[in-house]
């Protein structure tokens, strides 16, 4: 796990300005760094790393690493849990090693195979490596896009970074507010890849290689979510208990896979289903007691603590509590920008911030339970989809009514987005319409191109599975995901998600719907694979979550520094929102709970935070 950048282009620049953007990272990896330029006609090239050691930990897995014949270099950011089966089959290739670490074995699996090296790994990555003798850098991100990718391409210069930090380090990088993207984030939260907050800067697609040769990019797909389904779902397994079979096997290997490092190792136990599968495997395969690690609030409704150490006694792991008080996740608000890097509103990366403190005192690795929602059919959205498909000729009669356009403006906005969604290519995506209306209304311009495209490609009748596979897309690499990286690599944490192992997606996708979604029960089949190793009155609750008391702080301590945030001589000068918009938010938010209110303005002060931290000083 670590911290990656470089640049290639024309322009050429001092050893120190690379130092000092590979240092922005230094989070990412604390135990080693390094730097490489090479400058040949009229191209200069730098790579640099940031180091968090895992796998052999002596100074033969410092980066950037060559090949034995000088012509590859490296700088990688991630895990590859099959790379000693790699290794072996290069070794009988011949191929010669130095070290026992995983970066190496990319480095001459790259060489061997060069881009189809990719689809042989099993991890999560965000790879640069550089080819001297054809003069062409190329990048790769992992199948789900846990390891982040940034990069930068104007004016024949070409910056990339596991964030964006060092990007914005860069002398010619022009730091230029992307206004287009902003109802985006708005409506979502995040921005979803290929977006960024930055012109000219975008985001890596999750299962994708780019090129860059002589002043040019091209990008190819090695992994897509979509084609995976097609292809895969088309032959289903029609046994349940083969399908548990099948499913838990394939968790047990992506577990015990996980466990393997030179630190030392634990996982996340929040108390819920994923979290306590993966905990539940982990004891299993290891001989002595897991580290687990969960954190409670003395907000008896927000409290998941006493069901997380019922189920850490009963497994017999090494349980590790710790209680919070809400200041403490209130201190962490003005650390959001600068380690997030652009504008994310999901409240929940506080506590993500706060349990991977508390765990990173004490281990290195930590493995969560991320991923069993999208895969499995465990969000409460997946219940309104449901409602949404079943009902939708009600919509459709409602929007033909005559007086239908009437009564538009009286509907509440949740009904209002149900009878309106009419297009086929977005119907899953229908509830967005009730953000897209209120930040219309903020930025003062419309917000109708929010939906996601993706959409056009799904096919398939049940709505559900469509959704799933959107999130899979989108929410989970760049909401998810984001989150979880930064909150933990913050402190310099790794944290592997067993349930993304892409073997477990692939399978799902073999699975009968109705054995992931049964009878209004979601995650049918992960919870009964749970029940196997934990007793289901342990489990068998409402889940809590994972949330910060948003709207009593945007009414208390959060008022004052939201109300300068919002005057309207500052708004008018920043020209990206509408003064009058914004103060009819605020009075909405201190006068309705509807989360709406809460949400939008929660985003709006988040953005002007980062607007203060990286643009101008509102000041």
């Amino acid at each position: 796990m670590c911290g990656i950048c470089g640049y290639i282009g024309t322009k050429t620049i001092d050893s120190s300005v690379l130092w000092k953007m590979n240092n922005t990272m230094y989070h990412r990896g604390p135990n080693d760094g390094g730097i490489w330029q090479h400058q040949e006609e009229d191209i200069e090239i730098g790579l640099a790393q940031r180091r968090l050691s895992i796998l052999d930990l002596s100074e033969l897995g410092h980066q950037p690493m060559f090949s034995a014949d000088k012509r590859f270099v490296i700088v990688y950011n991630g895990e590859i849990y099959n790379f000693l089966e790699i290794r072996k089959e290069l070794e009988r290739d011949g191929y010669k090693f130095l070290s026992n670490c995983d970066t190496e074995v990319i480095l001459y699996a790259y060489a061997k195979w060069r881009n189809k090296c990719f689809a042989k790994f099993n991890g999560m990555f965000a790879i640069a490596l550089y080819d001297i003798e054809n003069k062409k850098l190329t990048l790769a991100r992992d199948r789900v896009g846990k390891k982040p990718l940034y990069y930068y391409f104007n004016n024949g210069q070409f910056v990339f970074g596991s964030e964006l930090k060092p990007i914005m380090m860069y002398p010619y990088f022009e730091k230029v507010v992307d206004k287009d993207v902003i109802n985006h984030y708005l409506c979502n939260k995040y921005l979803v890849a290929p977006l960024c907050i930055f012109e000219h800067t975008y985001k890596m697609i999750p299962g994708t290689i780019l090129e860059y040769q002589n002043g040019k990019i091209s990008k190819t797909t090695y992994w897509d979510v979509i084609e995976q389904y097609q292809s895969r779902s088309i032959q289903k397994h029609t046994d349940f208990q083969e399908c548990m079979k099948s499913i838990d096997g394939i968790l047990q290997a992506s577990v015990s896979s996980r466990l393997v490092a030179d630190v030392p190792v634990g996982t996340f136990l929040s108390g819920g289903i994923d979290s306590t599968l993966v905990t539940a495997i982990a004891q299993k395969v290891t001989e002595s007691p897991v580290n687990t690690y969960s954190i409670g609030f003395y907000d008896k409704e927000r409290n998941e603590a006493p069901y997380s150490a019922e189920i850490a006694k009963y497994l017999g792991t090494n349980h590790h509590e710790h209680y919070v008080e809400e200041k403490d996740i209130f201190e962490l608000i003005d650390d959001l920008p600068k380690y997030f890097d652009e504008p994310f509103s999901d409240s929940s990366q506080l506590p993500t911030m706060l349990v991977s403190k508390y765990a990173a005192q004490d281990i290195t690795v930590a493995l969560s339970g991320d991923g069993g929602d999208e895969v499995f059919c465990g969000y409460k959205m997946y219940d309104w989809t449901w409602i949404a498909q079943h009902f939708d000729l009600c919509g459709a009669l409602a929007y033909h009514f005559p007086g239908r356009k009437l009564l538009d403006e009286k509907l509440p906005p949740e009904l209002r987005a149900f009878i309106n969604n009419r297009e086929k290519s977005t119907k899953t995506q229908l509830y967005i319409d009730v953000m897209i209306e209120e930040a219309e209304k903020l930025l003062g311009r419309s917000a109708s191109n929010i939906k996601y495209v993706h959409e056009d490609r799904l096919n398939m009748r049940n709505w559900q599975e469509r959704r799933m596979l959107l999130d899979m897309q989108t929410y989970l690499p760049d909401e998810i995901l984001a989150k979880t990286d930064r909150a933990s690599m913050k402190y310099s944490l790794e944290v592997r998600c067993p349930l993304l192992d892409y073997r477990i997606i692939e399978e799902s996708f073999h699975i009968p719907h109705k054995y992931k979604y049964h009878h209004f029960e979601k995650k049918h089949i992960l919870k009964e694979i749970t029940y196997q190793y934990v007793p289901k009155e342990l489990l068998d609750r409402p889940k809590k979550g994972f949330g910060v008391p948003l709207r009593k702080w945007l009414r208390t301590v959060l008022k004052d520094e939201i109300t300068r945030y919002a005057d309207a001589t500052i708004l008018r000068r920043q020209d990206i929102f509408d003064p009058e918009a914004v103060k009819e938010l605020i009075a909405h938010q201190e006068n309705s709970d509807k989360i709406m209110y809460s949400s939008m303005l929660w985003s709006f002060y988040v953005f002007q935070k980062w607007y203060q931290m990286y643009i101008e000083d509102l000041w």
